[in-house]
């Protein structure tokens, strides 16, 4: 059985001198490290540079090998890292994952590492997946104390498959950034769909009507500018609205009937008295 440890001592790594980190927080507003990663590695770099003091102590080590995990599940390789530590995090850093103040999130001391991407195992990046084990709370392991399974490894970055429309989530703020066959198939489809807010406990169904788009088009619309036109969406606190699919319409439904649809979603869930619709 082929392991992440023989990787490491192939690479010339010590494994006593390497951490094990697997990121697999989702922040409330929908992120996720996986995200951040694959979308923004920049942020996310910054995300794990900034660490609190307890977990400082577990991460003392010249290099960590870092994983994270998709919405589908498994531990996925993203890089081995030189980590040096340069002292306290500045009191304003904003963590990149919640999009809010380190030390608001976190009460507690921060500590800032200085972070290197290195060459060792690049090849494997974004390919190599291994079974971590059963302490999947424990996101900091040593290699020298168990070894990980390779579990699979793929030609090429593999992105996760589209859900389904019933399985669908996703944050307004994340569909301009989601899985190319994900937005190819939200976009071929039209119907009827539910905005939700978690901070501000504010809900609102719409439809998507175009032919040219489908969701992703009227979606689209709510990232750029927070309300697509909608007057209960004007007036409400801004929010990131989760978006779900109540229903998907059939090739053949007109405009006028994908509008019927939505009209009785409003009713059941009375989404005009007590939600942001106005009609």
């Amino acid at each position: 059985m082929l392991t992440f440890n023989d990787l490491l001592a192939k690479a010339g790594f010590e494994l006593s001198e390497v951490r094990l980190l697997r990121h697999q927080t989702k922040a409330p507003n929908g992120r996720t490290p996986y995200l951040l990663w694959r979308d923004k590695r920049d942020a996310f770099d910054e995300y794990q540079a900034v660490q609190t003091q307890p977990n400082g102590v577990k991460l003392m080590s010249p290099y960590w090998a870092s994983f994270v995990v998709p919405p589908s599940g498994g531990t996925l390789f993203t890089g081995i890292y030189s980590a040096e530590f340069s002292g306290p995090s500045p009191g304003a850093w904003m963590d990149p994952l919640h999009d809010r103040p380190g030390m608001e999130l976190a009460g507690q001391r921060l500590e800032r590492y200085e972070l290197q991407l290195l060459p060792s195992l690049q090849e494997y990046v974004g390919r190599l997946w291994i079974e971590w084990g059963a302490g999947a709370r424990s996101w900091i392991q040593r290699p020298d104390k168990q070894a990980k399974a390779i579990v699979e490894l793929t030609r090429q970055f593999r992105e996760e498959a589209f859900p389904g429309f019933t399985h669908f989530i996703s944050n307004i703020s994340d569909v301009p950034t989601l899985p190319r066959g994900w937005i190819d198939a939200l976009a071929a489809a039209r119907g009827v769909y539910l905005l939700t807010s978690e901070r501000t406990r504010e809900w609102y169904v719409g439809s998507a009507t175009s032919r040219e788009g489908g969701f992703i088009s009227r979606w689209q619309n709510y990232a750029s500018d927070g309300h697509g036109g909608n007057i209960g969406l004007k007036s409400a606190e801004p929010s990131d609205y989760q978006v779900t699919i109540l229903e998907v319409s059939g090739s053949a439904a007109s405009a006028d009937e994908i509008v019927q649809t939505e009209q009785l979603w409003k009713r059941k869930l009375q989404s005009r008295g007590m939600g942001l619709n106005r009609n």
